[in-house]
């Protein structure tokens, strides 16, 4: 118990560092209010009927011959072409290449195939589909944002893209990602920014943003992304759509770049990511593959049928009060209230709330975990050589003054997580000791939540910030983090517009391999409270 306390409780350094942290967000906070905001300005809604639809019925019109693919395709390249000036989301097409697989799926559709085959072997026939570009999509750049690498071009397909192309999906382009898939903003030096449907000044979250907006701008229906502290769900949740990151190895993450080594192989995943809910279960089985063998056994059960009326509920409002990050939103907490009381009424169960303890220290267990060694001993990888990319060293404090006068090829949070990565080291018993807090949390957890629970949690502590605002706060990405060490599958589900017309959402959590559970919630709160909202539509 001393142990663990010790660990639990704050260092004087730590306490500094926190109250550093809050006074340099309300400065921060302060000098980007001085100039006065202009009115939110979103992207205009689309006029098309059929980039509403979601993948699934669009495959169905489409095996049906109701639709040809090339209208189809034709319809999302008018809708990129319209917003992507306003959002920077897509940061490479491929409009040509997409087109020419859209006639070859109208010419097989006129072969005369039935419905039944076509569903089977092919279940996202003709569906326009993005791809995050740290993923290799062949013949599109693969440069993670990263300047060094802005030459480099994909000579084949990720696993899942891939697995998505053979079921009949068709690529329209690469979407942006913030450098080196490390930050909550997406933005870098390759691209530049990407702006927020809902509000052109705000982000889109990171590192899947591009995927986030380019979904809930409608310029696409489908996409790939990959979370190792939430890059799927913060982006998803910033942009009003769905975003699912599964048990931790049902999916392969191989084909990205940086791909996880060591201990982190077990944090990162890869997931689908959709405007609407009944389009993650099928992608899901698809981008995990015939073969794996969660998939393959029981253990994914996905071919269950789910009984809500049967799932034990739970609740947390907030992480129990860390000081690193910010306090949760009133909407977002209203939000998750309103869904507490729809699932009592509705289904007549009794939600549990719940204090894990351990939750307030998320970014501190996150953190120790992502640095600490292998089971064969070996340190993690450090971010300053991914930022050379097994290159020339990249020195971050040289970085850093290169970039005070504009002369730097890396971003300030890249440049900043280069300076910070060393400091966690410092420490080896305190970050051993939250390593043990985090194994121990894990299995709390799990415990918890059993064969047949789901916990409501905030999806972030706030709706989707000002640009650059995230430094000020850079922690609060610990809300999705911390579910990234403990492997649990986690849906993030919109729940509407706040009064600025931001989307809210919420995470729905469940023990391992019970992705199934999450994804069914997520399907009827889609039903009760609206799910992804046009964007501009007022």
């Amino acid at each position: 118990l001393g142990a663990l306390g010790a660990a639990m409780a704050l260092s004087r350094a730590e306490r500094c560092l926190a109250l550093l942290l809050r006074l340099l967000s309300r400065a921060c906070l302060a000098l980007l209010g001085l100039a006065a905001p202009s009115p939110p300005r979103s992207v205009p809604p689309p006029r098309r009927s059929l980039l509403l639809l979601p993948a699934c019925q669009l495959a169905k019109k489409l095996r049906q011959r109701e639709v040809t693919c090339v209208e189809v395709v034709e319809a999302y390249i008018e809708r990129i072409k319209e917003v992507n000036p306003l959002i920077n989301a897509v940061v490479k097409d491929r409009f040509e290449e997409a087109l020419q697989e859209a006639r070859q799926v109208d010419k097989l559709l006129a072969e005369g195939p039935g419905d039944d085959y076509l569903e089977e072997k092919f279940p996202f026939l003709g569906v326009p589909i993005t791809v995050k570009e740290a993923f290799s999509l062949h013949g599109m750049p693969n440069t993670s944002g990263l300047v060094n690498r802005r030459d480099v071009i994909a000579t084949c397909d990720a696993t899942v893209v891939s697995r998505l192309k053979q079921a009949g999906a068709i690529p329209l382009g690469v979407t942006n990602c913030s450098e080196l898939c490390m930050w909550y903003e997406s933005s870098n030096r390759v691209y530049g920014r990407t702006n927020n449907p809902y509000d052109l000044q705000r982000i889109v979250g990171g590192s899947s943003g591009g995927e986030g907006g380019v979904l809930a701008a409608a310029c696409s229906v489908i996409g790939v992304g990959s979370d190792i502290g939430g890059s799927i769900r913060m982006p998803a949740f910033f942009n009003g759509v769905f975003g699912h990151k599964p048990t931790t190895g049902v999916v392969p993450n191989d084909g990205q770049f940086p791909i996880a080594q060591g201990v982190r192989t077990s944090f990162l995943c890869t997931g689908p990511m959709c405007r609407y809910a009944e389009d993650l279960e099928p992608m899901l089985r698809v981008m995990a593959g015939p073969w794996s063998p969660q998939v393959g056994c029981s253990w994914l059960k996905l071919n269950e049928k789910v009984s809500l009326e049967k799932i034990r509920f739970f609740c947390m409002d907030h992480d129990g009060g860390s000081v690193f990050v910010s306090p949760v939103d009133k909407e977002i907490l209203q939000a998750q209230k309103k869904v507490v009381e729809y699932l009592e009424r509705d289904l007549g169960v009794q939600v549990q709330r719940v204090s894990v303890h351990k939750m307030k220290y998320s970014f501190q267990i996150w953190s120790a975990m992502m640095s600490s060694k292998d089971s064969d001993g070996q340190d993690a990888q450090l971010f300053t050589d991914l930022l050379g990319d097994h290159g020339k060293p990249v020195w971050p404090l040289w970085e850093l003054m290169k970039w005070l006068v504009g002369m730097s090829s890396h971003t300030l949070p890249a440049i900043a997580l280069g300076l910070t990565e060393k400091l966690v080291k410092l420490n080896r018993g305190a970050n051993a000791k939250l390593v043990s807090m985090g194994k121990s949390l894990q299995a709390e957890m799990e415990s918890l939540l059993g064969p047949d629970g789901v916990l409501l949690y905030p999806s972030h502590p706030t709706v989707a910030p000002r640009h650059h605002s995230p430094l000020c706060m850079p922690f609060n990405f610990a809300y999705t983090a911390i579910f990234n060490v403990l492997g649990l599958p986690v849906t993030q589900c919109p729940l509407g517009l706040s009064s600025e017309g931001l989307p809210l959402g919420i995470q729905l959590v469940a023990a391992s391999y019970n992705d199934h559970l999450t994804l069914a919630v997520a399907r009827y709160l889609e039903e009760a409270f609206g799910g992804w909202v046009l964007p501009g539509k007022a």
